[in-house]
Formats: C-alpha cells, sequence, structure tokens
C-alpha cells in the first residue's frame, strides 16, 4: 500500500509539475545578435531579439523592422505578438512563421485610420507567411468608446511600389484585409503581388483597390465581409479621377460568402481625363451568398465624359448570389468596353425567378447612352425560368446599345443559344420612355439676359441651395463692378472645409477670388475685363451652397447636364427662343425617400403643368404658340406631398440651360 501511495505521490508531483516544465519561457532580448545586425555582419534578423511581451510586443516587433535588416523572422511564439500600429519599412523582406498570430490590442486602435501594418510611400516590401494570421478586434470596433469608421484595415498600403503579400490569412479588420490607397495625389501602387492569400471575415472589403499599376491578385480568396458597406470580397473604387487601374490582374481568385458583391467595380470617378483602364480577370469564382456575384458601375453625367479602356472576364464563374449574375450599372456605350469570354452564371438568385441573370440599368440623371458590352461564348445553367436579361432605364430616355455575342441557356438538360441583337436588346427596355432632346449647344454663343442689368446696388436673391457642385453664372459689361455672395452650409453630417471660388470670364480665363468658409458666407468682388457670361463653378462635396445676393443679372447653369438642388423652394425662370418648335423640362428626386413638387406657368402666368410630389422623372412637354416664345416662363418648387423633399434635379431639354432668379435676368442667345 506504501508502495501504490507512493507512485501516486510522485505521478501527482509530475502532473502538477508538467504545465510549468512544458511552458516556454519568454525569450531575453539578444544584444549581442543585435549590435552584430548593425556592425553589418548579418542581415537577418529575428524579431524575438528585441523581446516577446504576450500583453504587448509593438515595440520588439517596430525595433525589429526599423532595425535595417534587410529580413526580419516574426517567429510562432505560442501566443500572439499583441501590438498597435506599426509602420513598415522600405526595403525588407518579413517571414511570418507558419502558425505565428500578429494580433491587433484590445482596447487599442480608437483612431479612425489606424491599422494593423502600415506601407505609406514605400518601395521593395515582401511579408510572407503560410501559415500565419494577422488578425484585428473586428467586433470591438463596432461599440462604443469607438467611432464608427471604415479604414481600419489589416494591411493599410498607400502609394508604394513592389510589394508583395504571400500566403497570409488577414482577419476581422474594422475596415479590409487589405487596402491599396494613395497617401499622395496622382501616385499610385506600382508593381504589387499577392498571392495564395486569404481574407476572412473582415468588416467593410476583403480588399479595396483604389488605385494600382501592374497589380496581379491570384489564388486569393475573399469571404464572410460584413460590416459596412459596399460589404464586397474585393471592390475596385478610385476616389478621383488622377488615380489608376491599370494592368490589374485577378487570377484563380475565389469570392465567397460576402454580404455584398463577389467582385465590385466602382468606377464613376475615373473620367476620359483618367489613364485608360484596364483590368482582367481570368478563371475567378463567384460563390455562395454574395449579394451579387460580378458587379461593374461607372460615371454617367454629360460634363467630363467616361473612363477609357477595356475590362476582360475570362474563364470565370458567377455562381448562387442573391441577385443578378452580372449587373452593369450606368456605363455609357463610349465608355470601358467590357468582355466576358467562355463565363459560366450558375444558378442566379434560386428563389427570386423574376431576377434576370444580367442586369444592365441606368439612374435617373444619367445623360448617355449605355452599353458597349461582348458575350463571348457564355453560358447561364439555371434550372429557374427567369429573363436572361433586362434593361431598366430609370432615366427615361436612354437607349441600352452595343450588346453583342452569344449565350448559351442551359436548363433542366436543354440548350439554347441567344444570339445578342439589336432588336432583341430593345425588346428588354423597362421603364417609361420620353421624349430625348439633342444636346443645347452653348459654346460660341454670347448670351445676354432679357432686360439690363440693375443700375446699381446688390439684390438680395431667392437662396437656392446648389447639392455638391454646380455652376452659377452672372452676365457683366466689359468694366462693370461685379459683385456676389455666397452661403456654405452643412448637409445632415457630411464634414466640410473652405470651399475655393473662382470665376470663368467670358474667354475662359480663371480668376481666383478667395474661398468661403464651411458654414459660413462672403461676399466676392471684380471688374469684369469683357462683356458676357460670367460662370464660377462650385464644388462644396456633399454639402450644399447658395448664391444669396448679386448686383447684375444671375442664375444657375445647366451647361454640363442636370441641375442638382436639395430641399428648396420657390420659383426659377427659363428662356424659350422664338421660333421654338418644342421643348421639354424633366425634373426628378432620387426615389421614394428623395421627392419634390414641380409646377411650370407660361408667360401669361397660366400655369400649365403640375406635379405634387415627383419622385422618379417626370417631363413636361410643350409646343409653344408664336406668342409663347421670345420670353421668360417660370418653374416653381414646392415641398412635395406626403413624401420627405430631399435632393431633387432639373434638366431643360431644346432651350438654353440656365434658371434665372428673376424673370427680366433669363439669358437669351444674342440676336
Amino acid at each position: 500500500m506504501s508502495q501504490r501511495i507512493s507512485r501516486i505521490c510522485v505521478l501527482g508531483l509530475f502532473l502538477t509539475c508538467l504545465p510549468i516544465a512544458c511552458q516556454v519561457a519568454p525569450p531575453q532580448p539578444n544584444p549581442d545578435a543585435i549590435a552584430r545586425l548593425e556592425a553589418g555582419e548579418i542581415s537577418e534578423a529575428r524579431a524575438s531579439w528585441w523581446g516577446f511581451d504576450p500583453a504587448d510586443s509593438t515595440a520588439a516587433l517596430q525595433s525589429a523592422i526599423d532595425s535595417g535588416a534587410t529580413r526580419v523572422i516574426v517567429e510562432n511564439m505560442g501566443a500572439p505578438w499583441i501590438v498597435t500600429p506599426i509602420q513598415l519599412a522600405s526595403d525588407q523582406e518579413i517571414v511570418f512563421e507558419k502558425g505565428a498570430v500578429v494580433e491587433a490590442k484590445k482596447g487599442e486602435f480608437k483612431g479612425r485610420n489606424d491599422s494593423l501594418f502600415n506601407a505609406i510611400s514605400k518601395q521593395n516590401i515582401t511579408l510572407t507567411g503560410y501559415g500565419a494570421v494577422l488578425r484585428m478586434q473586428r467586433q470591438d470596433y463596432d461599440n462604443p468608446p469607438y467611432e464608427k469608421a471604415e479604414w481600419r484595415h489589416v494591411l493599410n498600403i498607400k502609394s508604394s511600389s513592389n510589394i508583395k503579400v504571400y500566403g497570409l490569412t488577414l482577419a476581422e479588420s474594422g475596415g479590409d484585409g487589405i487596402y491599396l490607397g494613395t497617401a499622395k495625389k496622382g501616385v499610385t501602387n506600382k508593381g504589387v503581388h499577392i498571392k495564395d492569400v486569404v481574407c476572412d471575415g473582415n468588416y467593410r472589403q476583403g480588399i479595396s483597390i483604389i488605385t494600382a499599376e501592374d497589380m496581379l491578385i491570384e489564388n486569393t480568396i475573399m469571404k464572410n465581409t460584413a460590416g459596412t458597406a459596399p460589404q464586397a470580397g474585393i471592390d475596385f473604387e478610385p476616389n478621383s479621377s488622377t488615380e489608376r487601374l491599370v494592368n490589374c490582374v485577378m487570377r484563380n481568385c475565389i469570392s465567397e460568402n460576402n454580404k455584398g458583391c463577389g467582385y465590385a467595380f466602382y468606377l464613376p470617378h475615373l473620367t476620359e481625363e483618367s489613364a485608360p483602364i484596364s483590368l482582367r480577370l481570368e478563371k475567378c469564382v463567384a460563390r455562395g451568398t454574395n449579394r451579387v456575384p460580378f458587379s461593374f458601375t461607372m460615371g454617367n453625367d454629360e460634363g467630363v465624359g467616361p473612363a477609357k479602356g477595356l475590362a476582360e472576364i475570362v474563364d470565370c464563374t458567377f455562381a448562387d448570389g442573391n441577385g443578378p449574375s452580372i449587373s452593369i450599372r450606368r456605363k455609357p456605350v463610349s465608355g470601358c468596353r467590357i468582355r466576358f469570354v467562355n463565363c459560366r452564371l450558375v444558378r442566379p438568385a434560386p428563389e427570386k425567378p423574376e431576377e434576370p441573370a444580367i442586369l444592365f440599368c441606368t439612374r435617373v440623371g444619367n445623360t448617355r447612352d449605355v452599353g458597349g458590352v461582348e458575350f463571348d461564348n457564355c453560358v447561364l445553367e439555371d434550372p429557374v425560368q427567369r429573363p436572361l436579361m433586362k434593361f431598366i432605364d430609370r432615366e427615361g430616355c436612354l437607349r441600352l446599345v452595343d450588346v453583342t455575342g452569344t449565350i448559351a441557356v442551359r436548363r433542366n438538360g436543354a440548350e439554347s443559344v441567344h444570339k445578342l441583337t439589336q432588336k432583341w436588346i430593345d425588346g428588354i427596355r423597362v421603364g417609361k420612355l420620353y421624349k430625348r432632346f439633342p444636346k443645347y449647344k452653348t459654346k460660341g454663343v454670347c448670351f445676354v439676359p432679357a432686360s439690363a442689368a440693375p443700375a446699381s446696388g446688390e439684390v438680395k436673391l431667392h437662396p437656392f441651395s446648389v447639392r455638391k457642385s454646380g455652376t452659377f453664372v452672372l452676365y457683366a459689361a466689359k468694366g462693370d463692378e461685379v459683385t456676389f455672395a455666397l452661403r456654405h452650409l452643412q448637409v445632415g453630417k457630411y464634414s466640410g472645409r473652405p470651399m475655393p471660388v473662382a470665376v470663368l470670364t467670358p474667354s475662359g480665363k480663371k480668376m481666383k477670388l478667395g474661398s468661403v468658409s464651411f458654414k459660413g458666407e462672403q461676399s466676392f468682388r471684380f471688374k469684369a475685363s469683357e462683356t458676357g457670361l460670367y460662370r464660377i463653378p462650385v464644388d462644396c462635396r456633399g454639402n450644399r451652397v447658395q448664391m444669396i445676393s448679386a448686383n447684375r443679372p444671375a442664375g444657375i447653369s445647366g451647361e454640363a447636364g442636370h441641375i442638382r438642388f436639395i430641399s428648396s423652394t420657390g420659383d426659377l425662370y427659363f428662356y424659350v427662343p422664338t421660333g421654338t418648335k418644342e421643348f421639354g423640362v424633366k425634373v426628378f428626386g432620387e426615389g421614394e425617400g428623395e421627392a419634390v413638387g414641380a409646377a411650370i406657368f407660361d408667360p401669361s402666368g397660366k400655369k400649365c403643368w403640375t406635379q405634387p410630389t415627383i419622385t422618379l422623372p417626370e417631363q413636361f412637354l410643350s409646343t409653344p404658340a408664336p406668342g409663347q416664345t421670345g420670353k421668360a416662363w417660370r418653374l416653381r418648387f414646392s415641398r412635395p406631398v406626403g413624401k420627405p423633399m430631399e435632393d431633387f434635379y432639373v434638366d431643360l431639354q431644346g432651350i438654353p440651360p440656365f434658371l434665372s432668379f428673376t424673370p427680366g435676368g433669363v439669358l437669351m442667345p444674342k440676336p
């Protein structure tokens, strides 16, 4: 019995001591190795030489990166490297050992832009980590004391070159797994290679591409994105026309189970002044519960035209999803061409048979016909009887053109081949159809007010709020002292900054006058150097601006397309030239949540059109009698009945595209 008790006691002692014996003691700093590195005797370093603290290893890891080593090994310590934001260094390779974890410290990263790893204006960086994880604390960032934001990325790369990311899993960010953005205007990310990477459970995007050139992403998985829009697997979304999507290739990638789109291309900020787009997807797959497997959106307004270039989608599969397999929105036929080659569309929105497999659409305010898409030997595999394709024209007067190719439909063992002809395309249009008018040309035309300018003194104007951007106009004679005042106001919670103000002379010369502070107002003065129409372009970002006074005939230009207002009521005036056979006025809100009431009065004051609640476009058409031309007409805006009032638009068709604050100030072509 005593021997048995002794054996039990020894075993108990062994089991008690075992956890302690198996624990790995935190490594001690290695000053000798650091000294050899600093002396140039060695070029490779191990992060643990600077120590390892299970509670916070920021100082050790950052010191290793800042050491000048050309290669840094981040070891698997059996516990995560807990860190606050880390800044990467140029000309360095970092190797994360298999099983190594670098984790964002809980309670930190309170800055809206705090990211785990940052490469800002750097070059020649390689991050390799097959079997390693870089992880943040996504759930924490969704609650106080954190300010809601979408830019707490795992890997934040801006204006950097020759960046390689291999084998890592990037997870649970408060923004994107990988973000390729801009640190300096006009400086893109060049030579980025992402391979064998997994972006899992990120808050905004698996990957965001704001600007990139010569970029290759291959064998990469982007999954389980959810939190804040767009929530895509990957999103190509430049923020300005100076950014680039040039020679960007994805190969053998998978986007799955994202709350947003699988592959999203949102390109309205790229224009004809941008570098031509060159995009290619090869053998990529979208599957699972992505909202739309493939989405492509461009800008479609008059003014600066759309970006040119080519997007090729080759041997790709777009499966499942909660909407169309392919959604192409607002893509002008003159913009970047899209080619789908040997692509498979599989089971789009199985619970929504009314959804088409392929959707084209415009939105209110678009001005250009859409299309410029080729389907080469593509296949729809779908047991559900659904429309192959739809074109929803919310603008009401646009066409879908230059959509060509063949699509085979395989359903329940049968196959039919559809050749896309223009006649068939014209038959899939959905929406109201309004009369189209050619654009009224103002270039080279001299406009004058219907009556003389006031002799002296500045006139207070009814404050119409122009949203985001627009152009005010003033008429002046050579030698006139011109004065006007602008007010810069906030919309909702949009942030703001001083708004620059400049005037373009009738001959196109630019005069800088100053700026208007955010939530402030400012008066301006200049001497007219020539006779004619002076244009004042304004851009207040998401906010609004008003012209509140002027001492010369003043108005708002629609030369660039529609005029955008917000929450404004009252009367404005437009001119119908002598001999006009027909003209139109189109008014529209932004859907059910943003409406306006409108009425039009002829020169005698008779109301000839009224719409108490306008959400989608409504068009007033007139064939004026001879006594109704060569005169001013009145357009009245009112609060809508039964709907909220916010953004709304006006498009003058077949007549000079100017709305004036006074009937005597309407602008007419000089006889």
